[in-house]
């Protein structure tokens, strides 16, 4: 007889399927073309958000960007790695992954970000530009980024909206809710159509989470 208190198994894809991430109960799928965007709301649950905000402020320091752009202003929020030998981060880490349906070697290590008033991240894609100054050095030997997953900790008193400026599609800040997109567009190449933007805190703190998904194992 199976036991039903086991945690499922581990995915073994080197992709996520749309129609897996579709069939998670109360997803919302944002209706466009151009962009796979789901979104689903309570993934954390406020403990949960809680345990993460104090490790990602315990360990935060300056926010940075692969390709610099002459803009010193273009993402001011501040950055943690979290730390996978963490059972409390490893335990959230693979519930990213069995929503992704992702096998964990695809998945980059979990990373905070911290936003106080007035700090954003100006409009970006998270894949690596394949004409780029940057994409030898971060695509040589995972490849680019697939996926992205994104979580909101809190809700700032004002602001830290993500702005999908290319669909015109607005999300606010809820705690504990979860935002997947695909950076590639139907043919597989990188998605224009994924540009956003971390819009600035106006009132209070944003904490987010995010993990990345690669084309071949990461490390």
């Amino acid at each position: 007889m199976p036991d039903l208190t086991a945690p499922p198994p581990a995915p073994t894809a080197t992709d996520a399927d749309p129609a897996w991430i579709a069939a998670h109960p109360r997803i919302q799928r944002v209706p466009n073309r151009e962009l796979t965007l789901f979104i689903q709301r309570h993934f954390l649950d406020a403990e949960e958000c809680a345990g993460l905000i104090a490790r990602i402020d315990a360990k935060r320091r300056p926010s940075t960007i692969a390709d610099a752009n002459g803009d010193g202003y273009f993402r001011t929020s501040e950055t943690c790695d979290l730390d996978h030998a963490d059972p409390f981060v490893a335990a959230i880490n693979a519930r990213l992954d069995a929503f992704a349906g992702i096998a964990a070697p695809y998945g980059e290590p979990i990373q905070g970000q911290r936003y106080d008033v007035g700090q954003e991240f100006k409009a970006h894609t998270d894949y690596f530009d394949p004409k780029g100054s940057d994409y030898a050095k971060y695509c040589s030997v995972a490849g680019n980024r697939t996926w992205t997953l994104m979580v909101y900790l809190n809700e700032p008193m004002a602001g830290g909206a993500t702005r999908f400026t290319k669909i015109g599609k607005t999300v606010q800040p809820e705690t504990g809710k979860l935002l997947a997109w695909n950076n590639r567009n139907a043919s597989g190449e990188p998605n224009p159509a994924s540009l956003h933007h971390g819009m600035k805190v106006r009132s209070g703190v944003k904490h987010v989470i995010t993990k990345w998904y690669r084309e071949r194992p990461w490390g």
